[in-house]
């Protein structure tokens, strides 16, 4: 993970957050309805970014490789 998809990454979860003390979810469906919210706006940050700089902000080469990882037993 490189630095701008982690900062992405931390932009969806601290608007999750903002969102959820503003308006105090309470159950599994307002909460999931707060997280999709917050990760749309990480998302649609992300995706202007991508258009105006032309590039992915996440690629193959941001990823482990199959072998690199370990196997769990």
């Amino acid at each position: 993970m490189d630095v701008l998809e982690s900062l992405f990454s931390q932009l969806g979860e601290a608007a999750t957050t903002e969102i959820t003390k503003t308006e105090n979810p309470v159950g599994f469906i307002p909460n999931k309805s707060t997280s999709v919210r917050g990760g749309r706006i990480a998302g649609e940050a992300r995706e202007k970014l991508e258009s105006i700089t032309g590039r992915k902000v996440s690629t193959p080469a941001n990823y482990l490789s199959l072998k690199s990882t370990k196997k769990i037993k």
